[in-house]
């Protein structure tokens, strides 16, 4: 079972927001660059989290897609792109 749990971040330098998935007890991040939340949503650089929240349930199927898939990055995280969402 895949669960998002309120723990959710956002990176200043590599323009990146982060959510966090759980599968079976283990924390899997969960990337969204500016620029597709940007593309996608209009998301701003000085506001970017309030667009992963307002539109976290999309982002978490996303996710969950990839997941379940095991479409993963070289360190165990996810990355979403447009096409996913």
């Amino acid at each position: 079972m895949i669960s998002f749990p309120k723990l959710e971040s956002w990176n200043a330098t590599s323009k990146v927001a982060t959510i966090v998935a759980t599968v079976d007890k283990k924390r899997i991040l969960c990337r969204v660059p500016l620029k597709i939340l940007h593309d996608k949503y209009g998301a701003t650089e000085e506001k970017p989290m309030h667009c992963v929240n307002r539109h976290r349930e999309a982002i978490q199927e996303a996710a969950t897609i990839l997941i379940e898939n095991r479409v993963y990055e070289s360190d165990g995280s996810v990355l979403i792109s447009s096409a996913n969402l």
